[in-house]
């Protein structure tokens, strides 16, 4: 019998938030880092991934040779805790210089800044002993088709990816797509749009992809789907597992919180595709409820990793035989039923 995949499980500091929306301020006291990292470990996760300034803050005012001690100052921390650092990504869409996008910009001063926070981040990376760098391409979009071009906004894109792999030659980018917010509409969508984009770079085979299922969902696709595509070109090198509920704004719900079969098809993915072998983690980009208390701060990160380990026993215990004779005989009916009462427990 082969061995089973063992999961590696990573959470960042902004999911434990303290509770602010568009609409109201915050519910919960704000925490230290160092407290965030300790509750990481104390729930048994193996890794954290950082936004740039989670791991240098204020970075946009400090030298390199500040980036760099700071950045080895965390390094030291997190290698004191027995935790890995995932990933950085630039968190380009807070600056005012990325008002109207950041690479995609249509004032070049702006685009600049990007590309050059982008190459900061990829330093800090560097120094944290992490090849992955993210981008979630916030701004990459217009409000109005005519403020844009979108072929240029490809060229620029590319050009942005072209530098940033030829500033570290050891980094492999992954790009995490989302169809809209805080843009109406984005330039890279989908995990289709992103792996599309990839095939443009001057070293393709370093761009692959970060799949969020709320992301996925917001698309009006099915994560599970998603999941497989982008491992059938050995390119989903991250993860974030939440739930969503309908075409709203980006929820960021526990896993399985609102859908219990797309999540359990997600785990059927990762697990049929290997998802792990390399190195990859099972990373829950989930926030608590605005209605929180602070003795329940955790649950939903706690919570999230509990389902996902049920949903493993499910998906390592489904009768893979009888599924299989029920869709050679195109019996989808009986299909249905035996995967609502698996995970029924029945």
């Amino acid at each position: 019998m082969a061995k089973q995949q063992q999961y590696k499980f990573c959470f960042g500091p902004w999911n434990i938030s303290e509770g602010q929306d568009p609409y109201g301020p915050t519910t919960r006291p704000v925490q230290t880092f160092d407290w965030k990292l300790e509750q990481l470990k104390k729930l048994g996760f193996d890794a954290m991934m950082f936004h740039d300034d989670d791991a240098v803050p204020d970075i946009d005012g400090k030298s390199a040779a500040q980036l760099r001690k700071e950045a080895k100052e965390l390094k030291q921390k997190l290698d004191d805790a027995g935790v890995a650092a995932e990933m950085v990504a630039p968190r380009l869409w807070f600056s005012p210089n990325t008002i109207d996008g950041a690479y995609t910009s249509n004032d070049p001063k702006c685009r600049q800044y990007a590309i050059d926070r982008s190459l900061r981040c990829i330093d800090i990376a560097g120094y944290l002993d992490t090849d992955l760098v993210v981008l979630w391409l916030a701004r990459e979009g217009t409000y109005m088709r005519e403020a844009k071009n979108g072929q240029r906004s490809v060229e620029l894109l590319v050009q942005a990816l072209d530098k940033m792999l030829a500033h570290n030659r050891k980094i492999r980018i992954s790009i995490e797509p989302k169809p809209n917010e805080p843009m109406d509409h984005a330039y890279i969508p989908t995990i289709g749009h992103a792996l599309a984009i990839a095939q443009l770079t001057c070293d393709a085979k370093r761009v692959g992809c970060l799949i969020e299922s709320a992301h996925a969902i917001l698309a009006g696709l099915d994560p599970a789907d998603e999941i497989d595509f982008a491992m059938a070109f050995g390119k989903l090198w991250s993860l974030h597992l939440n739930d969503q509920n309908g075409l709203k704004f980006d929820q960021d719900k526990p896993f399985g919180s609102a859908n219990l079969r797309v999540a359990f098809n997600q785990v059927r993915a990762l697990e049929r595709n290997g998802y792990g072998k390399d190195g990859q983690y099972v990373c829950f980009d989930v926030h608590p409820f605005r209605t929180t208390k602070v003795e329940h701060w955790l649950a939903h990160l706690t919570n999230s990793k509990r389902t996902f380990m049920q949903l493993l026993r499910k998906a390592r215990t489904f009768d893979e035989k009888t599924a299989n004779q029920l869709i050679a005989d195109r019996d989808y009916a009986a299909l249905d039923q035996m995967v609502i009462e698996h995970l029924m427990g029945k």
